[in-house]
């Protein structure tokens, strides 16, 4: 299992790629076409065109990693399919990861505190 640290920046390509590139690949298309280079530190998402599979890419200190994942019966939710990139927190990609709908996880809002007497 992925727990990715919450400082991590993490983006999310909303395009489909060719699922048949390897970490190389994909880190040269994040850096090239995203502008999200995984050699310094931040993890990019990649989906394939069937909704079922995801490729994750990042340099982890020592060398670069690449996290890749199928889902059994049903597909990840995904952002809708546009050009660009799309930024996910930690607990967002630890929710997608499982085939949850990390859409409706939201941060806490600090609440304000009360004056006293």
């Amino acid at each position: 299992m992925l727990t990715p640290p919450a400082s991590l920046m993490i983006y999310v390509a909303t395009q489909p790629v060719d699922f048949r590139k390897g970490a190389e690949g994909l880190a040269l298309l994040a850096k090239e076409t995203l502008g999200h280079d995984p050699m310094k530190g931040v993890a990019v998402v990649f989906r394939a065109k069937r909704a079922d599979r995801v490729k994750i890419v990042v340099w982890d200190g020592s060398g670069l990693v690449m996290y890749w994942k199928r889902l059994d019966g049903s597909g990840f939710k995904w952002p809708p399919i546009v050009a660009g990139v799309m930024r996910m927190n930690a607990a967002q990609l630890s929710a997608l990861l499982a085939g949850m709908d990390w859409t409706r996880m939201h941060a806490l809002r600090d609440a304000q505190p009360k004056a006293l007497a």
